[in-house]
């Protein structure tokens, strides 16, 4: 009866979505002209729409040209400002082609809410001036983001440490990682900080600081296997990013052996962020159904939002051996009444080799029981076939990923659900 009402809280969400957007579409209609106007317009060759004029407090300019000149165009529904309201995320979906070449579709992203936004200049400003509002531009050089100019040979832990979850501990390994493969400059491919331009620097930096999603595609990019979306390119305040599919809340209801196949890619990816031959450990601090998408054609599960990443350097731990350094973590199971709860220490992610916690998020929030998304309950995995559920075997551990009851329990039945989700798939292609 619960999974019935769950089940029925879903779908009266969409309804309640596809009757506002009825609404808006009658509003539209009454009036036409300005409908068509801003149909036919492509903001996306507007240096005003793409906040160009914020730069170099922006996210970059390595695609200017392409938005520019127009090869990229806002689909239908994005085109219309009356429903940036809806759009609270910033986040739209376009059509980008090259001459001679077809299209295809791409994701744009403001790293922001408007009022994120807003607050990143205010920041800026009260940095430099003490006031929540100032000439922009201007005040950044008042800012530590431009005491850090062409004579700092290198990007150093001391100055940047807890900018952003991605350098909520930062190695001289990964910062100089992030310098390398900074792909808003034409001169990529050395860890020199002084090798980056004025402009290009103080880009990265601000990058860093607010939103450092673009920095975790590009140090670990997709064409390596990392299992993120694939980054291509900033203009203003706009980045562009390889659309992977539909997210993995559109898969709820799929049917099982889909389901399975997915859980399965899903606790994979836990596995390789957790354990790598780069020992680099990125734990997933934001994790819910709406950060993941899946491929239309290879299956494949890809995360779509990487804003909150932090990066622990296991070589770094290993060699400063902080107190407990080495004793096995365990996170603690988080029964609040939200949806997509986590509990985390930032500092012991930083100080430990051993953390069970992408585990842990992974099967909370997407797999168990515990699960709750959108009005829905039972995670991904819900309703089992009955010889399935009967055996018990996938409940038990589901149960002890999420909740343990034995001590490094987690660790154990990752390590078996992993295997157990393994054969499953397989048994089901």
């Amino acid at each position: 009866m619960l999974r019935l009402v769950s089940l029925k809280l879903g779908r009266l969400y969409r309804y309640v979505k596809l009757a506002v957007l009825g609404i808006l579409a009658a509003a539209l209609a009454l009036n036409s002209p300005s409908l068509l106007a801003s149909l036919q317009r492509n903001e996306l060759a507007e240096r005003r729409f793409l906040q160009l004029n914020k730069c170099p407090a922006c996210w970059g300019t390595s695609w200017c040209r392409k938005f520019l000149n127009g090869q990229l165009r806002l689909e239908s529904w994005g085109r219309l400002r009356l429903l940036d309201f809806l759009n609270v995320k910033n986040v739209y979906f376009a059509r980008y082609g090259e001459p001679r070449e077809g299209s295809r579709r791409v994701v744009l992203k403001r790293l922001g809410s408007a009022r994120e936004l807003a607050d990143i200049d205010a920041k800026i400003c009260r940095r430099a001036t003490g006031r929540g509002r100032c000439d922009l531009l201007q005040a950044l050089h008042a800012t530590e983001f431009a005491s850090i100019n062409g004579d700092v040979r290198l990007l150093t832990p001391d100055v940047v440490e807890g900018w952003s979850d991605l350098v909520h501990c930062p190695s001289q390994r990964l910062l100089d990682r992030l310098v390398r493969r900074y792909a808003e400059t034409k001169d990529s491919g050395s860890f020199l900080l002084r090798n980056l331009k004025d402009a290009e620097r103080m880009q990265l930096l601000i990058t860093l600081a607010f939103n450092p999603e673009p920095l975790v595609l590009q140090s670990f990019p997709s064409d390596e296997g990392w299992p993120f979306a694939k980054y291509l390119g900033a203009c203003g305040r706009m980045v562009a990013v390889n659309y992977v599919g539909e997210e993995l809340w559109s898969y709820f209801s799929a049917p099982w052996e889909k389901r399975v196949d997915l859980a399965w890619q899903l606790m994979e990816i836990a596995e390789q962020l957790t354990n790598n031959d780069f020992e680099f450990a990125l734990y997933l601090l934001d994790v819910s159904f709406d950060n993941f998408a899946v491929g239309p054609r290879d299956g494949k599960v890809i995360i779509v939002d990487a804003e909150n990443v932090l990066v622990a350097d296991k070589r770094l731990i290993k060699q400063n051996k902080p107190e407990n350094w080495d004793v096995w973590y365990e996170s603690k199971f988080d029964d609040c009444d939200k949806e997509a709860c986590l509990s985390f220490s930032k500092e012991i992610l930083c100080t430990r080799v051993t953390v069970d916690h992408n585990y842990y998020a992974v099967c909370q929030n997407l797999l168990s029981r515990h699960a709750t998304w959108r009005g829905t309950s039972g995670g991904l995995l819900h309703d089992p076939p009955a010889e399935i559920a009967k055996d018990g075997r996938l409940e038990a551990l589901l149960d002890e990923c999420a909740n343990p009851k034995k001590r490094y329990g987690r660790f154990q039945a990752a390590k078996e659900l992993r295997e157990y989700l393994g054969r499953l798939s397989n048994n089901v292609r």
